[in-house]
């Protein structure tokens, strides 16, 4: 799920990558770095879901109109790559109805727990957590029509060696879709200096063997890639 901001160096990706923070400036030598850009602990559920779920939240994120976009179907598996508290997995849980399945991803145990429990709760039975690695998203070979990257991408760590693994959880003629923060300064999202251009996602996405579908402009503070196999 992603992240909101309002100066909080925050991001879906952290959730996933276990808060990871880049070791090094490559951008001091002018090349691009495929690492994570800040490191945060999401074990305070409380605290994160006041923030992930607040209702002020849709106005700009737009996450119905946003999985309406993406197409999403009945009877699809839908990863949500950094679920963290759930923000995404509801929708997409009713996108893809009674016979699809939502794979919430995280990394932090305490989320894990949190999604399995609101899922009992809100009884949303077709969400399934998972508790992933840094290094990997343990997401079933073949398994699903679409992963969404929300507010998480520009916290992916060794972009170059988690993106190709991506391809492998994928169906025939599933894709990627990666929703993230556009530059500069914003009312929401985190500081302009942990932000990556677009272009660099696709040209990070193309180096993982995959293509640009498409482009969305459905959102004010974001991005939305959409990346398929050739």
């Amino acid at each position: 799920m992603g992240r909101p901001g309002r100066r909080l160096v925050i991001g879906v990706a952290v959730l996933l990558l276990g808060g990871v923070a880049a070791a090094a400036d490559p951008q001091a030598t002018g090349a691009p770095s495929d690492r994570a850009t800040a490191s945060h602990s999401f074990a305070d559920v409380d605290y994160w879901s006041k923030v992930f779920d607040d209702p002020a939240r849709d106005a700009w994120q737009k996450p119905t109109e946003l999985i309406a976009a993406l197409a999403v179907r009945p009877g699809q598996t839908v990863a949500d790559l950094g679920a963290g508290t759930g923000y995404f997995s509801r929708y997409l849980a009713d996108a893809v109805g009674a016979d699809g399945t939502v794979l919430a991803v995280e990394v932090e145990p305490t989320l894990v727990a949190h999604l399995r429990q609101r899922a009992e709760r809100e009884q949303w039975a077709t969400v399934i957590p998972i508790l992933a690695s840094t290094d990997n998203p343990r997401l079933p070979a073949g398994g699903a029509d679409l992963i969404l990257i929300a507010d998480t991408y520009h916290h992916l760590d060794h972009r170059q060696r988690y993106l190709p693994q991506l391809r492998r959880a994928l169906r025939a003629g599933g894709r990627v879709a990666v929703v993230d923060w556009k530059p500069g300064e914003l009312p929401e999202g985190p500081p302009p200096d942990h932000k990556l251009p677009p272009e660099q996602v696709i040209a990070e996405m193309r180096a993982a063997g995959f293509e640009v579908a498409g482009n969305l402009a459905v959102l004010p503070y974001q991005y939305v890639l959409v990346f398929r196999t050739p």
